[in-house]
């Protein structure tokens, strides 16, 4: 991104929401979402001049999630971070004030700080003339997403920022990697309203696995990413199963088994839980039998005004500045 991005002093970022595991993929396999009837899915930030060093205000759908103290704000961790990141690299913060548009649920399984972190810490890097590269971006990315999570995970992150299908490798220098995707699966999501925190999540998995299940997480993962290189469609659908999280997760999630269940009857590849939930996803081929899944979906797992469903693509731009101005 180049510094004339910045033109009239703002920039605004987008980052659009995603999906982590994916089911067959815990911890290492996620994905960003774009709804298919052009909406944004994710959060925005501006980033605009101003005379005092900081200031902070949050606008949106989901604002009043957000606690009141700006300190407490992960913007705030994410403008101390950035700020960091230059004085390294023998530059200076502009004075600056950031507005968050927040049209993501917080705890809702479709990597909702993640796209705050992400859509932060892009606009701040554009509006200062883009001095961090992406990997280096990724790197702060990951780590503004771990104070929130208790640890660095890029499940999240990584396809929020990158886009497409984001494969975790933190091996040999590279963070993650895009995998090739079937264009023709619809992605239906739903968040029934609810909360389940990732800490509340983690804490009902087991300590230990037994080694079967450990050999059939890496098999089917194996397969999956195989499959999605060969464009052996049924056979990445067949294999789209949870055997480390789901199992217990499920139980935090009232209805999830009736939605599989209804899925399936309706032409769905997969069902599973996005992230920790309680978010779930539906994969599908027919953008008819997506709607009307998305429909049911609407009418039977949505519990309150604060839940929604969309059927959606891969969104596989990632994170970008859409403008100057809210």
């Amino acid at each position: 991104m180049s510094a004339d991005m910045c033109q009239g002093g703002s920039v605004v970022a987008y980052a659009p929401a995603s999906s982590a595991n994916l089911s067959v993929g815990f911890d290492v396999l996620g994905a960003a979402l774009a709804p298919i009837d052009g909406s944004l899915l994710g959060d925005r930030v501006l980033v605009e001049a101003a005379e005092q060093p900081f200031a902070l205000a949050a606008v949106g759908r989901y604002a009043h999630k957000l606690p009141d103290d700006p300190k407490k704000n992960i913007l705030y961790d994410c403008w101390v971070a950035y700020g960091e990141a230059l004085e390294k690299r023998g530059l200076t913060l502009k004075p600056l004030r950031m507005v968050l548009e927040k049209n993501l649920p917080v705890g809702s399984g479709l990597g909702s700080s993640a796209c705050s972190v992400v859509a932060a810490l892009e606009g701040l890097n554009a509006f200062h003339g883009a001095p961090l590269d992406e990997h280096d971006l990724l790197l702060l990315m990951g780590e503004m997403e771990g104070r929130i999570s208790g640890g660095v995970h890029y499940d999240n992150v990584a396809p929020c920022y990158l886009g497409g299908l984001q494969l975790i490798v933190e091996e040999a220098g590279i963070i993650s990697q895009g995998i090739p995707t079937f264009e023709q699966w619809y992605w239906v999501v739903c968040y029934p309203g609810t909360v389940v925190s990732t800490a509340a999540a983690r804490a009902i998995l087991p300590a230990q696995y037994r080694r079967q299940e450990c050999l059939t997480y890496g098999r089917r993962l194996a397969a999956f990413v195989h499959a999605s290189y060969t464009g052996q469609e049924p056979l990445a659908a067949s294999v789209l199963k949870d055997v480390i999280a789901e199992p217990y997760r499920a139980a935090l999630i009232e209805g999830f088994h009736e939605v599989r269940e209804h899925a399936a009857q309706n032409g769905a590849l997969a069902t599973g839980i996005s992230g920790s939930g309680p978010t779930v996803f539906s994969v599908l081929k027919d953008a008819t039998q997506a709607e009307r899944l998305k429909a049911w979906l609407e009418a039977n797992f949505v519990k309150n005004e604060d839940g929604f469903a969309r059927v959606c693509k891969l969104d596989l731009q990632g994170a970008r500045i859409t403008g100057s101005e809210l």
